[in-house]
């Protein structure tokens, strides 16, 4: 997964042609760093079919409060530039896999 911001944004989420689940999280947050093997994993598992991306809140605050972005991690999926699910807290790989497997 790699890092994008409030210049790449739009471009690498809003306009992509595939879904993109986008990881809002923070370093300083450890239930961010619980949840980063589920999404790396879905990543490897879903190539080619969504992008996994990754939203720093402490450097990107407008992108996390443009989204609702209250609490970390915070994970959303986009299709069609709009957001569709949302996923609040460490959750169980299970969990993502339910959520946004319904727009992958």
């Amino acid at each position: 997964m790699h890092e994008v911001d409030d210049a790449t944004f739009a471009d690498e989420v809003l306009a992509s042609p595939i879904p993109v689940v986008v990881d809002f999280w923070a370093p300083w947050c450890r239930p961010c760093d619980a949840i980063e093997p589920h999404l790396e994993g879905l990543a490897d598992e879903w190539e080619g079919r969504a992008r996994f991306v990754r939203v720093n809140v402490d450097v990107n605050p407008s992108l996390s409060a443009r989204y609702g972005v209250l609490s970390l991690p915070t994970v959303v999926l986009f299709s069609g530039g709009e957001p569709r699910a949302t996923i609040y807290g460490a959750q169980p790989r299970r969990r993502f896999e339910q959520e946004l497997g319904a727009y992958v």
